[in-house]
């Protein structure tokens, strides 16, 4: 298996304020004395988010649920809820509650399980939490744990900003989807039936811990959903990223543990979304209407003249090659679109920006000045009138 080298990124912050540097290491971090856990334990990327007094490390490696150490030294208090949904609790749900009390007696865990899906990242859900939290009598010193997708990160996160004005949590990705997309950043939040993640928080996490054994368990739809907001992230933010996805895309498909941890680590800043909303809750996943709309956003940047067509081409080769939706769904019409981009977050004061590509591969803009009949042209190519 050949070496990876770990380069730097940078962080965008929703306050506008100037990014801070994201320095990923490559150095092996060794789990001191392995408490009995073997001598081999280790991590192989640590990527330290520098967010003041908000800072977190994002762990990533092969057996890190193996390693107790590293959720243990980010725990606060003694009590812990670990949030979880009913598809990844018969997996992993053991293993976690093994690592937090490991060695530990002193520290007790609770678990909430939640019905697994989009459809339910509702309020109705996260009350769930909540009972759970008040009925155990947690208090301001215990740590929420999120384990799972990215449906149970942004609940999970949600519930720890609101629960007693706010507790630790701790963020154990399973799926690759939520270890691209949610690993910086701080997104929280649940949907309204009107919109999707209207109501939420921006909250950091103690750490994230990214065991990449985890995607052994995930269905290739879910894998190819991630794949796809990685290739939005090359796309418009890392040309050299994209063109090694495309000489790399069959290792990522076939589950290529340090072609999975190079693609996490280059992804984990976090990204802007797709427009997804009208596509219907558990209709399609998250990284399938990323797919659909990268090709939308892509379309209408050539037809603004921005970018080469050649580079329209190699993004429907390359989402193609992992058996993405290029296209919204055949019931998706201009007005229904139109009006769901409406009550995107990304509208402000009447006008809504788009993230498009602009020159070069790997370079993008988001914007609002744009001329509008160009996004009329690309709506009329892919939905219905």
């Amino acid at each position: 298996m050949r070496s990876l080298s770990i380069g730097s990124t940078r962080l965008s912050r929703s306050d506008k304020t100037p990014p801070r540097r994201i320095f990923a290491s490559s150095t092996p971090v060794m789990d001191p004395a392995s408490k009995g856990l073997g001598s081999d334990s280790r991590v192989s990327t640590v990527v330290d988010v520098d967010l003041g007094n908000r800072s977190y490390p994002i762990y990533i490696g092969s057996g890190l649920l193996n390693e107790p150490d590293l959720l243990q030294r980010h725990v606060v208090g003694k009590r812990v809820l670990v949030v979880t949904n009913t598809t990844v609790a018969p997996l992993y749900l053991e293993k976690v509650t093994e690592a937090l009390t490991f060695g530990n007696p002193n520290v007790s865990v609770e678990s909430v399980i939640l019905p697994d899906g989009e459809r339910y990242k509702n309020m109705e859900t996260l009350m769930k939490v909540f009972d759970k939290a008040i009925e155990t009598r947690l208090d301001r010193r215990c740590t929420f744990v999120a384990l799972g997708g990215g449906v149970i990160g942004d609940m999970c996160g949600f519930a720890a900003a609101s629960f007693l004005r706010g507790v630790s949590f701790i963020q154990i990705p399973t799926t690759l989807m939520a270890q691209v997309d949610s690993s910086v950043g701080g997104k929280t939040g649940i949907n309204h039936p009107l919109g999707k993640n209207l109501i939420g928080a921006f909250y950091q996490p103690q750490c994230v811990l990214i065991d990449t054994d985890t995607l052994n368990t995930l269905p290739d739809r879910e894998l190819a959903s991630g794949i796809a907001e990685v290739v939005k992230y090359g796309l418009i933010r890392d040309a050299e990223f994209f063109e090694w996805q495309e000489k790399n895309i069959q290792a990522l498909l076939t589950r290529d543990p340090s072609a999975l941890a190079y693609a996490i680590k280059r992804s984990c800043e976090n990204k802007a979304e797709a427009i997804e909303n009208g596509f219907g809750y558990g209709q399609w996943l998250h990284g399938e209407a990323v797919a659909a709309g990268t090709v939308m956003a892509v379309d209408m940047s050539y037809r603004l003249g921005w970018i080469d067509h050649s580079i329209a081409d190699r993004v429907l080769r390359i989402l193609q090659q992992a058996n993405l939706p290029t296209a919204p769904p055949e019931i998706m019409t201009v007005d229904k679109f139109k009006s769901i981009m409406a009550v995107d977050k990304k509208v402000a004061d009447g006008l809504l920006r788009l993230i498009l590509l602009k020159g070069p591969l790997g370079s993008c803009v988001f914007t609002g000045d744009y001329d509008k009949k160009a996004l009329d042209e690309t709506l009329r190519a892919f939905c219905k009138s």
